[in-house]
């Protein structure tokens, strides 16, 4: 499988299409989705399963401006959505015509080594192709991909063409074998650099009270023990309505690939700020790409003579994780050390979880057991019926039940099988992902 940190930017112009693409993908059956109740999806960003390849998919959002030129703004956000990118789609309008912005985007993308999809997009038939493409080939790319985002004239063309591109985006990965990767993860100014620098204990890494000093993911190599350790530490992720300096937003964008690449994303709050909303946005992106998490209550020394609000704060943070109480939550203070040993041992046990296998024959033996105890309900006039289970995947741990109606399963029976998994199995520490698949012969699999 692909790696998923290789990242799909969508660049264009407003009103393009850019965002009509973006919904077809991540609608499509091919995605695998995880339903977990609390966990907010960004409309701009999701993960996607392709026929075996998993990928980022970024909505960038209009480059805005005039039509008829490019600013500087235009094309300071258009660098840096090609810096970012592994892999980019230019989507243009083929009832528009070539603009001045397209031709000046086109330029920029000819001088990056990025793979870039020349998509000309509101393309409704074949017809239409040998009218409307003509003007796109003065931009100079090799391949036009002609599309219609909304009714999905040459999608699956230009999706089987993807694959290859994906595989040679795999990255050479010269870490030891089995290097635990920890991505530490918050607000600005809430502390991870300066809990990786206490990890550590060497300042080797720019400690600020300015909010926003980290603007990209910065690795740092660690051995402890018979053990190997990459601390990823990251930018911090502002509220919706703070991002909108250009930087900040691309920022977030290396942040959500850290967690892509890491197996147990730490999620850091500040002790005398509490639990805010955007924390639990920023544990949601976590679990949105199935990472392993644990929330690390930083600061904890200025609730030292304070019990009272201390067990306060620690209510508030298991309501807020109520979704996902298998999160460990652990009390630190990067300016004291306090918590700081525990966290190895913490992280060797959650690990050992995420990438856990499973016989198949156990894992058969615990759904009858999960069945026989509580039957499924009826759906349609027919009782639901569970073949057998299979891992299909570690990292987060991940099985697929057969059955004869997919969709007539149940949120709440879905979520009591996860639970049976987890109790079964003793993955009290990590993610669980269980999907439904119809049996091979079946009417209407697809």
């Amino acid at each position: 499988m692909s790696s998923a940190n290789t990242l799909i930017a969508l660049i264009g112009r407003p009103n393009v299409g850019k965002s009509t693409l973006f919904n077809r993908l991540t609608r499509r059956r091919d995605a695998l989705v995880d339903p977990t109740p609390g966990v907010t999806r960004d409309r701009h960003y999701a993960q996607i399963e392709w026929e075996g390849h998993a990928f980022t998919l970024v909505d960038t959002g209009g480059i805005e401006g005039d039509d008829d030129a490019m600013g500087s703004h235009i094309r300071e956000q258009a660098m840096l959505a090609v810096e970012e990118a592994d892999i980019i789609f230019f989507l243009m309008d083929g009832r528009e015509g070539v603009l001045p912005g397209d031709v000046e985007i086109a330029a920029i993308l000819r001088r990056s080594q990025k793979t870039v999809f020349y998509i000309v997009n509101k393309i409704d038939s074949a017809a239409q192709e040998e009218t409307l493409l003509s003007p796109f080939w003065e931009l100079g790319a090799e391949q036009l991909w002609p599309l219609s985002a909304d009714h999905g004239h040459g999608f699956d063309r230009l999706m089987s063409a993807l694959p290859p591109h994906l595989n040679q985006e795999a990255e050479h990965d010269p870490l030891p074998e089995n290097t635990l990767r920890v991505a530490f993860l918050g607000r600005p100014n809430v502390g991870k650099s300066s809990l990786i620098n206490a990890i550590i204990g060497e300042t080797r890494m720019l400690v600020s009270d300015v909010p926003g000093t980290t603007r990209d993911a910065v690795d740092t190599r660690l051995s402890y023990g018979q053990y190997s350790y990459l601390l990823i530490d990251t930018a911090g992720i502002r509220r919706k309505g703070k991002t909108r300096d250009k930087l900040e937003k691309f920022s977030v964008l290396k942040t959500l690939r850290a967690i892509g690449r890491c197996d147990i994303a730490l999620v850091l709050l500040d002790a005398a700020e509490g639990i805010t909303d955007q924390d639990a946005k920023v544990i949601s992106y976590t679990q949105e790409q199935g990472r392993a998490l644990m929330v690390l209550i930083n600061k904890w020394d200025l609730l030292e003579n304070d019990r009272k609000r201390q067990l306060q704060l620690l209510d508030e943070v298991r309501m807020a994780l109520r979704f996902i109480p298998f999160a460990p939550v652990l009390k630190v203070s990067a300016h004291t050390g306090i918590g700081i040993k525990r966290l190895f041992p913490e992280m060797g046990k959650v690990q050992r979880q995420f990438h856990q296998r499973f016989p198949t024959a156990a894992l058969n033996r615990l759904l009858t057991e999960a069945v026989a105890q509580h039957e499924p309900p009826f759906h349609r006039g027919r009782r639901l019926k569970f073949y057998y289970t299979s891992q299909l995947a570690t990292a987060p741990p991940r099985f697929v039940v057969v059955t004869n109606d997919p969709k007539g399963i149940h949120f709440s029976y879905q979520r009591y099988l996860i639970n049976c998994f987890r109790e079964g199995l003793g993955l009290d520490r990590v993610p669980v992902q269980l999907f439904f698949r119809e049996r091979s012969g079946r009417r209407g699999k697809k």
